[in-house]
């Protein structure tokens, strides 16, 4: 995946429909995170088990929504003037030092 064209793909789609003056960084996080909670209706009252076993037609959806939150947030860093790669990067560092330890060697 090329965040770079990602960018440059969905900006294409915001100035062609005039979407800029709506995406403030408050609007998108907002918007990602009502897409959030559309992905985490698919599992709402599923057993562990079955949040396993999508159908077809749910992991389907899930894509999308999970699609929809990826887009939201690659706007939302552009907005931010944020690098995602190395936001992502600087995170996953983090965690390693935090819950693997000792156990992470680069």
């Amino acid at each position: 995946m090329n965040l770079a064209e990602l960018t440059t793909r969905m900006h294409a789609i915001r100035d062609h429909n005039d979407w800029r003056q709506f995406h403030s960084p408050k609007n998108l996080a907002m918007a990602a995170s009502v897409e959030m909670a559309e992905l985490v209706e698919i599992f709402q009252w599923l057993s562990e088990a079955q949040s396993r076993q999508l159908s077809a037609e749910q992991l389907a959806h899930a894509g999308e929504e999970i699609g929809d939150i990826v887009l939201y947030l690659v706007l939302l860093c552009g907005e931010l003037g944020l690098d995602m790669q190395q936001v992502v990067r600087a995170k996953l560092a983090d965690n390693e030092r935090r819950f693997l330890g000792d156990a992470h060697h680069d």
